[in-house]
């Protein structure tokens, strides 16, 4: 039987969603390190990311503007004098993903802010990354999120990582009226002066999670990320629904309340593609015949490749962004503009909610930079990231069916992520119940010698991290009823996480309507650049 023709658009709720009739092209679908091209049921829903913002015509005056007119607070030249300690905390690469084109925005600000120290006497300047326990970045990257001119003059003895198993680089600073022990780095709690410079590349980022949990430990990071704060945060991206956000928050209003903090937030539009690329930025229906031509091309040139060489190619092209606002100051109204920048980017409106949710995986997350995306860290991007771009209802129904697109191969990184090997070969064979975990196994990984080490002297994520990488998809795991993985290279993975296989992506959808119905409403998300839905209805 013929399913009826559809309309060919859907305008209710905005032009970023189409619908596919017969005659809609096939869509692209990132997996991993390759493109699929897909031909999508009559009657599914595609939302597109809204087109780039316009980036701000000059970057470096609008941080000038920023720290002079900040927000609840003097202009940052009014709060120095000479002699001062001052450090200045920056987000690490873990953000924008890809790595954005040099300048990066880090970079930008520095050199308006480090002038201005100079010239008000502050010579006691350090500058920390803030990886909390995320690895620690290379000496290579550090040099090119500042420039080689910072770099030289502050690498380094002055520019370095943020240690957090540095016994005597961390100072208490007390416990937040629910118990939460408010742990930072040493030489950020005795400054004068703290200044974070941050990326808000989706609405989870910046505000108090900025100084709270970039500069802190394993217990600082363990007080919010838990499968009891996971459960009962209604998307990461909505921080006033996230219960990790309210632990975020009162530890942070603490820490502003114990130290003289200034915030220079920034955001990026989602020009991720340009150039010989920019096709990706593209519906697909708008394809011309050139694109279409560079579509085949680049799917013809990696399909020969090995998947270490196709992840090389697309980690060497570094991301469009334009910078499309700065705000400083003080912690929470800062971010609070910065906030309505980042969403009037990303949201996407809509009045309903699947029965199926479809998206591909693509190659990088904010947890493999210059890496692997492991398995545990395409759960992460399935079941945490993705799932969670939205505000107010989910995109999915309670008990829907995700399919998402992924070879999910058994692949690791043991310099970048070594705990994660023991996590997934050894832990969740015996169970994926993330309250197990959390009381059976994670402080054993946390203070193993091995890991603690690898993560000090190294560039090892530290090994608690493959802990919280699990319960940042409990709530996606708790809303879905099914998960179905297409193309996957082995049964294994797929199996220890809870997911089932097809080998195409038709059968994953015949598989969900099995459980939905013939009229199972079906929507893609059409990653990448980024885009999330609002449904505040």
């Amino acid at each position: 039987m013929r399913e009826p023709r559809s309309l060919s658009r859907f305008y209710e709720a905005t032009e970023q969603i189409v619908t596919i009739d017969r005659d809609s092209p096939p869509r692209v679908l990132f997996s991993g390190e390759d493109l699929l091209v897909e031909d999508l049921p009559v009657g599914t829903r595609v939302i597109y990311p809204k087109p780039p913002v316009e980036g701000l015509p000059n970057v470096k005056a609008a941080i000038r503007s920023a720290i002079n007119r900040p927000e609840g607070c003097e202009p940052l030249h009014a709060m120095l004098r000479p002699g001062m300690k001052v450090t200045i905390a920056l987000d690490d690469i873990s953000l924008p993903l890809p790595p954005m084109r040099t300048p990066d925005v880090r970079q930008q600000v520095l050199e308006v802010i480090l002038p201005l120290l100079a010239e008000s006497g502050v010579d006691d300047v350090h500058l920390v990354v803030a990886v909390a326990l995320h690895r620690h970045m290379t000496e290579a990257e550090m040099k090119r999120m500042v420039g080689a001119e910072i770099f030289d003059a502050f690498y380094p003895d002055r520019y370095y990582n943020h240690d957090a198993e540095d016994p005597d680089g961390l100072v208490t600073l007390g416990t937040t009226e629910h118990g939460e022990k408010v742990i930072i780095n040493r030489r950020a709690a005795e400054s004068d002066l703290l200044i974070y410079v941050n990326v808000n590349f989706v609405p989870m980022d910046g505000g108090h999670k900025s100084v709270g949990t970039g500069l802190t430990n394993y217990e600082g990071v363990k007080a919010h990320h838990t499968p009891h704060h996971i459960r009962k945060s209604h998307s990461y991206m909505d921080p006033e629904r996230s219960e990790m956000h309210r632990s975020v928050d009162r530890i942070g209003r603490y820490i502003d309340r114990s130290l003289k903090v200034f915030h220079v937030e920034t955001t990026v539009n989602n020009r991720m593609f340009d150039g010989p690329l920019d096709f990706l930025m593209k519906r697909e229906e708008a394809y011309g015949e050139t694109d279409r031509l560079k579509l085949a091309a680049m799917r013809a040139a990696l399909k020969g490749l090995p998947a270490a060489a196709k992840r090389k190619i697309f980690q060497a092209v570094p991301a469009a962004y334009d910078v499309i606002a700065v705000a400083a100051g003080v912690t929470e109204p800062t971010h609070a503009k910065i906030l309505k920048a980042s969403w009037a980017q990303y949201a996407v409106d809509v009045d309903y909610q699947a029965d199926v949710l479809v998206y591909g995986i693509p190659f990088v997350s904010p947890y493999n930079v210059n890496s692997i995306l492991n398995p545990l860290l395409v759960q992460v991007m399935a079941c945490g990231y993705f799932f969670n771009f939205y505000r107010g209802k989910p995109l999915l129904k309670p008990g829907g069916t995700l399919i998402l697109t992924h070879p999910c191969s058994d692949v690791f990184d043991p310099v970048a992520h070594p705990s994660y090997i023991e996590f997934f070969h050894r832990l969740l064979p015996e169970t994926r119940d993330a309250k197990v975990l959390e009381a059976k196994y994670e402080r054993e990984f946390a203070e193993n010698p091995t890991y603690v080490h690898l993560y000090r002297t190294g560039h090892a994520y530290h090994g608690a991290h493959p802990f919280f990488m699990w319960y940042w998809g409990e709530n996606g795991r708790q809303h879905m009823g099914r998960i179905i993985a297409v193309g996957a290279d082995n049964a294994q993975v797929p199996r220890l996480m809870g997911w089932d296989t097809a080998e195409t992506l038709s059968e994953a959808i015949d598989m969900a309507r099995s459980e939905h119905g013939r009229g199972a409403q079906v929507t893609m998300m059409h990653h990448p650049p980024i885009v999330m839905t609002q449904n505040l209805g």
